[in-house]
């Protein structure tokens, strides 16, 4: 907080408020901050993920993650795609539109990020892990944009290879872990 007031405090120096509206602005402020993804919009995002987790017992293919960035809410590939293609199963769709409402209600922005394991794939359609990874958060990023009309401006997509794993690549069950889309909820 102390941060935001010396924010304030400088930018009411620099545009001419007077320095005695210091706590005006300073709330001002604060209710900006709050509208844009607050605790209080992350915390009711949290819990409605978590319900939808429940609900289709994906408790082992959903899970959240809250740090630095935002609120990461991470898909493993079994509920989305065929293995080595970023075509979206059909029985993922459900799932995935529940999600976009979700994530409609905040007003910040959303990465959808890609993710394999680090088996090389060489086919016509993916040459490379890169090619595949981009391609599953493409797909991913335009339904959730078409299937709910969530604004494209919002949105962007990042494709990572097998260079960010959450789990060693040495099992099937690591591999498994890493190949996973991530849709983050940027703070």
């Amino acid at each position: 907080m102390q941060k935001y007031e010396d924010l304030v405090y400088a930018m009411g120096d620099i545009f001419g408020t007077e320095k005695s509206a210091k706590g005006d602005s300073l709330a001002l402020l604060s209710n900006k901050i709050s509208t844009l993804g607050g605790a209080g919009s992350v915390e009711q995002i949290r819990k409605d993920v978590t319900e939808l987790i429940e609900e289709f017992h994906y408790d082992h293919s959903i899970s959240l993650e809250e740090n630095e960035r935002g609120l990461t809410i991470r898909i493993l590939e079994d509920i989305l795609f065929p293995s080595g293609e970023a075509r979206l199963n059909e029985s993922s769709k459900d799932v995935l539109v529940k999600l976009a409402h979700i994530i409609k209600k905040l007003p910040n922005d959303i990465r959808v990020e890609g993710h394999t394991d680090n088996v090389p794939i060489s086919t016509p359609v993916y040459p490379s892990n890169w090619h595949l990874s981009v391609n599953r958060a493409l797909n991913t990023a335009y339904f959730l944009i078409e299937s709910v009309d969530i604004s494209a401006d919002k949105v962007s997509i990042v494709g990572y290879s097998e260079y960010k794993p959450i789990a060693q690549n040495d099992t099937r069950e690591g591999r498994a872990i890493n190949r996973r889309v991530d849709i983050v909820i940027i703070k």
